[in-house]
């Protein structure tokens, strides 16, 4: 077996190059744009104080009344520049996001992604099956290196094909949208900065998805809509008519009270649909310049071009056309919230027009949003699949193999470390198994991880940290970190038999299309039990055709290779002493070790314990300490 160390990836390598200059011009632009606020900051002050003047100078007698018009178009000219002003505010949050994300692309080629806040702690669960013990979501986990996505659908994507690995074909097209994605880091940060341009947290389209996709809102108020285009009218016609004396002048009031009676009819189901759109909407009518932004990329790789299609029906405007109008229409709702509203509404049912207008929007385009959103989630996650090869250009796409289970690579590092010592692990049909021995903290669950780990990136698409890796579809089964619980009573031991169980299970239903992992097994119970109980647990798996690691420091399971001759393989990892100190050098070697640390590590941690190949025969007893009579002491 074969080992070496990585070297760290230099600071001119591609990424680290792309991400400097990225960021040196996202600031460039940004000290522009600073110098541009302050004029126009500047020119709105002028404005105002000129505008102010001349009303002033007017009001005072000194200039003729005719200034009033100098005066409103300073004013008008002050409100052009606010409105030019905010715009300019708008580049530049947008400039910071762009040095932001590219701050965090340089953090990823180094041990600072550690400090991102997304770790994906929701999506552990006790009972998954690997990704406690792969580091799959948590601090300092693969989640939290990868994860770049713009909304919460987009997380959620990227989580699942994490935690569920996918068939071959569905991989290999995975793989395909990835690569073409990588270096196109304009379009993925772009994405990115839409989203979080419009929302501070990541948008959930959950709500507005349910709003989308419930049933009609105003039905028991649909006479209302024509009433609202005719009453008005008819209204106005009466107030005009009354003004030339044609009817009595009152008639209007007529009128005026429908008016208030529509209102008071309409109000409660008016509200409840307004509330129910207002929970689901978060910064959803500022969606539309991402999805412009998708829509405009022109994608070669097919997966790309029906995710990119899924974004606008054949014969219709696409998806960004329909979010315009969306917030279009929204603005009329929130118009609620200005001081006039209320005699708008009385006079023109204002709320009728708007809240009808969107109904019908919703059924028109309702069934569709959540595809919408689904596209968008599922570009997100091909962006971090294709982030982590653009961040990590050592890493390798992995072939995907038929039948199995099998892995084989060269080469594999754990994929998290800055640099891995890297190993051939092979693993090449049913029921194979490697029986790794090895002293403390020489390597052997770090292994056992690695191959974990890279299996799943495998399987959800992405690069994996090798030179080569091939991999049948299987499902990872580990156990590593089993815990006790106070709360429910469950002993280490009972823990660790449930986490057995229920890895058994696993593999069962898998058909033996499983590899299993485990660490130390069983630990919780004495020598002889451990080492029976053991034996009979490698045997039900290996029956199951899974293949699979197992660490252990109990040296009589060696003897597995010889019962299962060609299947299960002894491996280990050793340590030696340079200057007094234990050097570990991880690399993986054929057979069983012969060596041990324990006592070296103890003493190491200042525990002054003796070892009893070094202790000599015990000194002559002294007057004080010899043997009494009875076999006693004399103490």
């Amino acid at each position: 077996m074969r080992a070496s160390v990585t070297t760290p990836r230099p600071e001119s390598s591609s990424p680290h190059r792309t991400y400097t200059e990225r960021r040196a011009a996202a600031e460039a632009e940004l000290k522009r744009l600073d110098g541009v606020n302050a004029r126009y900051a500047n020119l709105r002050t002028v404005a105002f104080l000129a505008g102010l003047a001349l009303a002033g100078f007017v009001l005072a007698g000194r200039l003729p009344k005719t200034w009033w018009w100098a005066a409103g178009g300073a004013f008008v000219v002050y409100g052009v520049l606010a409105v030019l002003h905010h715009r300019i505010f708008l580049r530049e949050e947008r400039q910071r996001l762009y040095v932001q994300l590219n701050d965090r692309g340089l953090a990823r080629l180094t041990r600072g992604w550690h400090d991102f806040a997304d770790r994906g702690e929701r999506f552990l669960t006790g009972s998954h099956l690997y990704a406690a013990d792969l580091d799959v979501f948590g601090q300092g986990s693969v989640f939290q290196l990868m994860n770049e996505t713009a909304t919460k659908a987009g997380e959620e994507r990227l989580a699942a094909w994490l935690s569920w690995p996918a068939q071959a074909d569905t991989v290999v097209t995975r793989q395909g949208a990835a690569r073409e994605l990588r270096p196109r880091v304009e379009f993925r940060q772009d994405v990115c900065v839409e989203a979080r341009t419009v929302a501070k947290e990541k948008a959930d389209p959950g709500l507005f998805i349910q709003w989308a996709e419930s049933g009609p809102s105003l039905t028991s108020i649909r006479w209302a809509r024509p009433v609202a285009v005719v009453l008005p009218l008819v209204t106005l016609a009466l107030l005009i008519l009354g003004s030339f004396e044609v009817i009595p002048g009152r008639a209007w009031w007529a009128g005026v009270l429908v008016h208030l009676a529509v209102v008071r009819a309409t109000r409660g189901p008016l509200r409840a649909m307004e509330e129910r759109m207002s929970a689901g909407e978060h910064g959803f009518v500022r969606y539309a310049p991402i999805f412009e932004r998708v829509e405009r990329e022109r994608f070669e790789h097919p997966e790309l071009r029906r995710v990119q299609a899924g974004l606008q029906h054949e014969g219709e405007p696409p998806v960004s056309t329909h979010l315009k109008r969306f917030s279009w229409l929204y603005s009329f709702v929130e118009f609620k919230r200005h001081q006039f509203h209320p005699v708008v509404h009385l006079f023109t049912l204002w709320d009728v027009h708007a809240l009808f207008a969107l109904e019908r929007w919703k059924e028109q385009h309702g069934p569709r949003v959540r595809s919408w959103f689904e596209a968008l989630a599922e570009l997100e996650a091909l962006s971090c699949l294709a982030g982590l090869a653009f961040d990590r250009p050592d890493f390798i796409w992995p072939t995907m193999e038929a039948g199995g289970p099998k892995v084989k690579t060269t080469a594999v590092g754990h994929p998290l470390l800055d640099a891995p010592v890297l190993n051939d692990v092979e693993l090449p049909g049913p029921g194979c198994a490697l029986l790794l021995t090895g002293s403390n903290m020489s390597g052997k669950t770090t292994l056992l991880r690695a191959v974990g780990l890279n299996t799943v990136l495998a399987l959800a698409g992405a690069p994996v940290c090798a030179k080569s890796f091939s991999v049948s579809p299987l499902q990872v089964l580990t156990s590593m970190r089993v815990k006790d619980s106070l709360e429910r009573g469950v002993s280490y031991f009972y823990a660790e038999v449930q986490r057995i169980k229920a890895v058994l299970d696993a593999a069962a239903a898998a058909k033996g299309q499983a590899m299993f992992l485990l660490d130390e097994i069983l630990l919780g119970t004495n020598t002889r039990e451990r080492q029976i109980a053991s034996r009979e647990v490698l045997r039900l798996l290996l029956a199951t055709g899974a293949i699979g690691g197992v660490t252990t420091h109990d040296l009589s399971l060696a003897t597995l290779a010889d019962e299962h001759a060609g299947k299960v393989v002894n491996m280990h990892f050793r340590d030696h002493l340079e200057n007094g100190k234990m050097v570990f050098d991880y690399q993986l070697r054929p057979g069983v070790v012969d060596t041990t640390n324990a006592l070296r590590v103890l003493r190491m941690a200042g525990v002054p314990v003796e070892d009893p190949e070094q202790s000599t025969s015990p000194p002559a007893p002294s007057p004080t300490n010899l043997p009494s009579p009875s076999g006693r002491g004399t103490g």
